[in-house]
């Protein structure tokens, strides 16, 4: 523990301390975000020291909310007094005891409890030619000078506030389940039997950049030609605040010229690999929060306890199979039509070692 984020405010005054940025949702329980805050009591004209974590949406540019309007909507926020301190001081932690021996005499502890429904830090990626602030969900923890914790009337100015961005972040569970298997029958005119398909997985949960495959079965009873087999992986957004929007992008897609001939069969295994390095062109695509301008990768799917309705952004991802099927016959396209079946993928990120 021996990196320390500091950033202090424009008069000075008050300095936010913390040991890290980032802060792990097992689910079932975040964990703690602790810090402190170094106060100059000589600055403060009998105002008082306040510190916020807020979560919020961002849907517009920064530089819009000079117009009066709000581009950012709160979806949880908390705040507390830390000086002059208040009774049930903070419980001393390795990390607490860390920094406040970096801060000296000064520093005042805060401390966070983030509920689980709240989702994690993701953005939207932008356009190649946008600028500002991403949209999406970002936290916030900040310091400032007022008289009392919240007063819509009081004008707080920039110079009295500090203030850093953190990261609520999910990794994959350690325990990799059997993957998903689904199947699906699909009758034809002027035919008699199905073409069948039937496609698997070979794990539940897939790592960012591992390369996925695909099991494909196919019984074709039918007098149509199977032309060619597509697989894809689509990234489902569901942007839940005032109403729940959904946006579906296909991260990446392939094309396989396998034909599967009338009354024939085909059992193979496709390999695709969904990367956000393919995908830099596709505005609105979902990718994990970053902290500056760090390299990132296409967002994690979203795990949830399921109690709770989250809300904010919530992705999930899915592996579609798709079967282009010739028409034949004497209607020609008329009796053809692909077939397409759908598997749920789970995309994260490894635990790092400890």
């Amino acid at each position: 523990m021996s990196k320390v984020y500091k950033k202090t405010s424009g008069n000075g005054h008050i300095c936010l301390y913390l040991a890290k940025r980032d802060f792990v949702d097992h689910v079932d329980h975040v964990e703690v975000v602790e810090g402190v805050i170094k106060v100059d009591p000589s600055g403060l004209d009998g105002r008082k020291v306040f510190v916020y974590l807020a979560c919020a949406f961002r849907y517009g540019s920064e530089d819009l909310d000079v117009m009066g309007l709000s581009f950012r909507r709160d979806i949880w926020i908390q705040r507390v007094q830390v000086y002059p301190p208040v009774e049930g001081t903070t419980a001393k932690t390795p990390m607490l005891e860390f920094l406040m021996k970096k801060v000296g005499e000064q520093g005042y502890p805060f401390t966070f409890q983030m509920p689980t429904d709240l989702p994690c830090s993701v953005s939207l990626q932008p356009g190649p030619n946008d600028s500002g602030k991403a949209c999406g969900v970002d936290f916030e923890i900040k310091g400032y000078l007022a008289n009392v914790a919240f007063n819509a009337d009081e004008v707080i100015e920039k110079k009295d506030t500090a203030r850093l961005m953190i990261r609520k972040i999910q990794f994959a569970p350690a325990n990799n389940k059997a993957g998903p298997k689904a199947d699906i029958s699909k009758q034809f005119m002027m035919t008699d039997k199905p073409l069948n398909l039937e496609a698997s997985l070979e794990k539940e949960i897939y790592y960012h950049g591992d390369p996925i495959t695909v099991k494909v079965k196919v019984n074709n009873e039918t007098n149509k030609v199977v032309k060619k087999i597509k697989v894809s992986v689509e990234q489902i957004t569901n942007v839940a605040l005032y109403s729940s929007d959904t946006y579906t992008k296909i991260v990446c897609s392939q094309e396989f010229g396998d034909t599967v001939n009338a009354n024939s069969t085909l059992d193979k295994s496709y390999q695709i690999t969904p990367l956000l390095a393919s995908s830099t062109e596709k505005r609105g695509l979902s990718v994990d929060g970053r902290l500056k301008d760090e390299d990132t990768h296409l967002a994690s799917t979203t795990l949830s306890q399921g109690e709770k309705e989250m809300q904010g952004m919530i992705v999930s991802y899915k592996v579609r199979v798709t079967l282009v099927v010739s028409g034949g016959g004497l209607l020609g396209g008329l009796t053809g039509s692909d077939v397409n079946l759908d598997l749920p993928l789970i995309l994260m990120s490894p635990k790092p070692a400890a």
